[in-house]
């Protein structure tokens, strides 16, 4: 089956996303030819949501996401046929210790994902990356694993020594989060979105019909669309949040939610 390629790359507004659902594309070929898996690198909620919108297009195609563990920010897709679920050998996700003294020299998120791209690793090449007290932990693919295990030596100011894990051991902290108690007329997208992200109705309307908001990485146009407990919002250059609590409607006739939005 060959798919109609400009039709699925009319959804990019820029060449950035113009070439990552030509890649999209390419993998989606291949499955619908042979029905072999495949599998993207790593993608933030927004770029995720993209393609598998693109996906949801196409008949007899999924795009199933996973980041290595539950609650994954960034995750990997992978293109199976309708009826054969993906393995999680599929996926070839690799999990790694970064070990170093980095709360003495401070050292933050970033200066771990610039260590990392400092070894000419794209940003796809790894997910999810968790600091803690003593060590960092990355989630990765299983081809830079090696790599990334032969050359990191330092973070920032840090020696540090770099080790595989196992997924079991694989302990991210909970996210940091500002916990929202607000009320809404209705769970609809746009109602519950502006209250997550801080902005007026009209503003995130414009967001959500310009597609630069998903939900549960597929991404939703139509600000009418119903949520409830337990979704999670993306919206592009505000962050994303989590719908952890709904109570009523109230006497007031309105709804209560309980948001909690990621720091």
């Amino acid at each position: 089956m060959r798919l109609d390629r400009e039709k699925w790359l009319a959804r990019a507004r820029d060449g950035e996303e113009r070439a990552l659902l030509a890649r999209a594309l390419d993998r989606a070929e291949v499955v619908l030819a042979g029905g072999m898996t495949q599998v993207t690198g790593f993608y933030d909620p927004y770029r995720a949501g993209l393609i598998i919108s693109s996906v949801k297009t196409v008949s007899g195609l999924i795009a199933t996401p996973s980041g290595g563990y539950p609650g994954a920010e960034r995750v990997r897709l992978a293109f199976h046929p309708v009826g054969i679920e993906p393995l999680e050998a599929d996926y070839d996700f690799a999990f790694i210790s970064i070990k170093g003294n980095f709360k003495k020299a401070g050292v933050n998120y970033r200066d771990v994902q610039g260590a990392v791209m400092g070894l000419g690793l794209k940003r796809e090449k790894f997910g999810d990356i968790w600091l803690t007290e003593g060590a960092a932990q990355v989630v990765a693919t299983g081809e830079v694993a090696p790599y990334l295990i032969a050359n990191l030596n330092r973070v920032g100011r840090v020696n540090v020594s770099v080790d595989f894990t196992s997924g079991e051991d694989f302990r991210p902290p909970e996210h940091p989060f500002k916990e929202i108690r607000a009320t809404v007329s209705s769970l609809r997208l746009d109602a519950v979105a502006a209250a997550c992200f801080g902005t007026s109705r009209s503003k995130i309307v414009r967001d959500i019909e310009a597609e630069r908001l998903s939900v549960n990485w597929y991404v939703c146009p139509d600000p009418s669309t119903p949520v409830g407990e337990g979704d999670v919002l993306s919206a592009r250059g505000r962050g994303r949040a989590l719908v952890s609590g709904v109570k009523g409607p109230l006497k007031s006739g309105r709804i209560g939610v309980v948001i909690k939005r990621f720091i």
